[in-house]
């Protein structure tokens, strides 16, 4: 394995990194940069693989199910452009999830691709996405025939996971390819765990594996199932994008998660699914704050993702009162995400801190969350983010059209897209978002806005 080689490192560094493998001199970096190398004699490339990399490669796609996966050490974010940038061009459409992370967007911009969506149905209560259906993306098809490529988020943030069987059928039939951004669902497919997007008939899978597997941050696969797609052309997309000096601490990471899983993966998720059944059914004692279960327009859950409801005190008690850190906290939800390295233990103390705060904790407010309505998209997302503009009062935005993003971040999912006009229904939607990050830099109170004359209004 890479990691045993990088621990058997005797020689003289006279090449790059500039530490040296010298950790006496760098503290900082005391554990770290002795197995920190390049492209050296006796290691593989992860641009180029032919040795250990490509057989870890070739054992990724067999445990995951696919005929080809690629190893990244840029995230889902890479796969997700890549795998867009390999499949559109020559006018052809993106069909994506409204609710899609700001990468979709980017790989949209790059490419030039006109977007069209598709607006899953919201939970009422929480204002969360729930399951993209076959019958959406095939009406959604008929619609656009230009369309080259659908994309859909499963799971969601959330947890929610659509019909990926179905709505593979429904985009075949078509010839037409599908990308699932799976990046919070690398685990799925293994114990009782739901299916995976991969043996569920998608042609390209992004998923990152330090998400919910024992892996590093940055680290992720793209596999790939040939026929709509050609892997040659998706390698070679993933080479432009992925820097040329591949860090080999993310590289090792990334084999030795798939060594792991190939050896215990199943063992371990259904260790891990038996202690999530645990926690959940403790959590019914829950009265003030609510554990979310799925239900109607949930096609199924992904049982790792613990979405609470409850006071938006709730996530900073857990911090001040439990030493507890959530993964997100927006209003009246805190989303706790479990991962393989979860134990007992840790599932227990979350368990009794929530059993604890609950005593005191005021009741979720219950009232409706409306689903937005799509704002109405004036200009192509690539030709709106190039045209000149001006930063506005949010007020004087009304009527105009964006020139940049708003996302609220985590998930990175955009509540504004640029090209879009602004309405009374944007501005609402921005207010109740909570953290907003705008391309420009600024606060809710100023909306970035093209300056086209004759296209504002």
């Amino acid at each position: 394995m890479i990691l045993e080689k990088l621990d058997a490192l005797s020689s003289l560094p006279m090449h790059m990194p500039g530490h040296k493998r010298n950790a006496a001199a760098f503290p900082w970096l005391k554990g770290l940069c002795e197995r920190d190398i390049t492209e050296i004699e006796g290691f593989d490339d992860l641009n180029d693989p032919a040795e250990d990399f490509s057989a870890m490669e070739r054992a990724a796609a067999e445990l995951w199910g696919a005929k080809e996966s690629v190893a990244l050490v840029g995230g889902s974010t890479l796969g997700v452009l890549a795998s867009v940038l390999a499949v559109l061009g020559d006018g052809r459409e993106l069909l994506m999830c409204r609710a899609s992370h700001r990468s979709v967007y980017h790989a949209a911009e790059l490419t030039k691709a006109r977007t069209r969506y598709l607006t899953p149905p919201v939970d009422p209560a929480l204002g969360i996405p729930l399951s993209v259906t076959p019958e959406a993306v095939a009406a959604a098809l008929e619609t656009h025939p230009d369309v080259g490529l659908v994309c859909v988020t499963s799971p969601t943030y959330e947890g929610v996971v659509s019909d990926i069987p179905a709505i593979a059928e429904v985009c075949h039939a078509r010839a037409v390819p599908l990308l699932v951004d799976e990046a919070h669902g690398a685990h799925l497919g293994f114990g009782g765990f739901p299916r995976s997007a991969v043996a569920a008939g998608a042609d390209l899978v992004v998923q990152s594996l330090h998400k919910t597997l024992p892996s590093l941050t940055q680290t992720a696969l793209l596999h790939i199932n040939p026929g709509l797609v050609d892997p040659l052309r998706v390698r070679r997309t993933v080479g432009m994008l992925q820097t040329s000096s591949p860090s080999y601490l993310l590289s090792a990471s990334i084999e030795g998660c798939v060594r792991f899983m190939e050896r215990e993966g199943e063992a371990a998720a259904d260790c891990w699914l038996a202690l999530l059944r645990d926690f959940r059914a403790g959590a019914r004692s829950l009265y003030n704050i609510r554990l979310y279960n799925g239900g109607a327009g949930v096609f199924a859950l992904d049982p790792s993702k613990l979405l609470l409801m409850g006071e938006e005190a709730l996530a900073p008690r857990l911090r001040r009162e439990h030493g507890i850190e959530p993964e997100y906290a927006r209003g009246p939800l805190t989303l706790c995400m479990t991962g393989l390295g979860d134990t007992k233990a840790s599932l227990d103390r979350l368990l009794t801190a929530l059993l604890t705060l609950d005593r005191t904790a005021r009741p979720p407010q219950t009232a409706p969350i409306p689903a937005p309505a799509l704002p109405e998209q004036v200009l192509p997302l690539h030709e709106a983010m190039a045209a000149p503009g001006r930063l506005l009062p949010a007020r004087e935005a009304l009527g105009r059209v964006a020139g940049e993003y708003a996302w609220a971040y985590p998930p990175g999912v955009p509540c504004l897209v640029p090209g879009e006009r602004v309405d009374e229904g944007v501005l609402e939607t921005l207010n109740r978002a909570g953290t907003l990050h705008f391309t420009h830099k600024h606060g809710p109170e100023s909306i970035f806005c093209v300056d086209l004359p004759g296209k504002m209004v």
